[in-house]
């Protein structure tokens, strides 16, 4: 079989004009549509990675500012409730204070008004006690009373103080006016004789006196000049006896002062405790 080869070589320069054509009207703008598309859908996903990637950077910093908003919240909710719970325990320690204040003005004022009750009855019973013992002695008071009362006085001043003698002696001497005795009856006159003579035996002068009466003198005679006395008389023992019922009822009151602040400070720890 004979090759006809131009029909051969034409056809191959046909078919290099047709692949030509094809590279140069057909290929050529479907592969730059293609590369036009490609880079399009590139440009489209790097769009898209970018605005992916700017989401995820906006909803980080959301997250972000949303944690430190709760943080804040949590801060801020937390010093409220401490503030709240330190203003609740402040008032309720100024209403524990105010309280105690109150009850200790209170009890203080009830101590008060108990020791003023009882040291009022006990100057009234006291009063009253020795103001009927020298009334009933007065009244039981004699003569002959106190002539016995003028020997008791003799024998107190023989009994005196050295010293006290001796101070009572220069006085009586030196003084400008005579020495009173002074007595709750009118002494008779050989009882002033006695008395007289004791005075000037036991100083060892003679003494002027004057002899005075003083219904105030609860049966007893006293001697005084220039301040310095001495003397004997009932009122002297009631005296004494008084004065020693107000230091026993000071010292009785003093231990109950002690005791109330004994028990207000047993308490005071016990009610803060509770």
């Amino acid at each position: 079989m004979l090759i006809d080869w131009f029909t051969v070589l034409a056809q191959v320069v046909n078919f290099l004009i047709l692949v030509w054509l094809l590279k140069r009207f057909l290929y050529r703008p479907i592969l730059d549509a293609i590369d036009a598309r490609e880079k399009r859908i590139a440009k489209e996903l790097a769009d898209a990675d970018a605005k992916k990637a700017e989401a995820q950077k906006e909803r980080a910093e959301f997250q972000h500012k949303n944690e430190a908003f709760e943080q804040q919240r949590a801060a801020l909710l937390g010093k409220a409730t401490d503030e709240a719970k330190a203003e609740r325990q402040r008032l309720l320690d100024d209403a524990r204070q105010a309280a105690e204040t109150l009850a200790a003005k209170r009890q203080e004022t009830l101590r008060s008004e108990h020791q003023s009750l009882n040291e009022a009855l006990s100057r009234r019973a006291r009063e009253e006690v020795f103001a009927i013992a020298r009334k009933a002695l007065a009244d039981l008071a004699t003569s002959s009373l106190e002539e016995r009362m003028g020997e008791v006085f003799i024998r107190r001043l023989h009994e005196m103080d050295a010293k006290a003698k001796a101070g009572l002696g220069e006085a009586l001497k030196s003084a400008s006016a005579p020495g009173r005795v002074r007595s709750a009856f009118d002494l008779p006159a050989e009882q002033r004789a006695v008395i007289q003579n004791a005075i000037n035996e036991a100083f060892s002068a003679d003494i002027h006196l004057r002899f005075e009466t003083a219904p105030d003198l609860v049966s007893g005679i006293e001697l005084t000049t220039d301040g310095q006395k001495v003397a004997w008389t009932i009122a002297d023992y009631l005296a004494s006896l008084e004065q020693g019922i107000d230091e026993l009822l000071k010292e009785k009151d003093k231990a109950v002062v002690g005791q109330d602040a004994e028990t207000g400070a047993k308490a005071k720890p016990k009610a803060e405790h509770e």
